[in-house]
């Protein structure tokens, strides 16, 4: 449980710091034969910072369940 608890405050710390990521991927625009075009699209991935707020409580109250037991 002591390690479920620290893995929870860990990932509740970086959700905090770092509210997203991008990522890039290649489109095919053109196709003619020997010729090809693509295209590099960014994507971004954004999350709230109260969901790493969250696992950052979660992680807390298992701590304190833990050394209760």
């Amino acid at each position: 449980m002591k390690t479920l608890g620290i893995t929870l405050i860990v990932l509740g710390l970086i959700a905090m710091i770092y509210t997203g990521f991008t990522y890039t991927t290649k489109e095919k625009v053109v196709d003619l034969g020997p010729i090809d075009i693509n295209k590099e699209k960014k994507h971004t991935v954004y999350w709230p910072p109260v969901a790493g707020l969250v696992l950052l409580i979660a992680g807390g109250l298992v701590m304190i369940v833990d050394k209760k037991k």
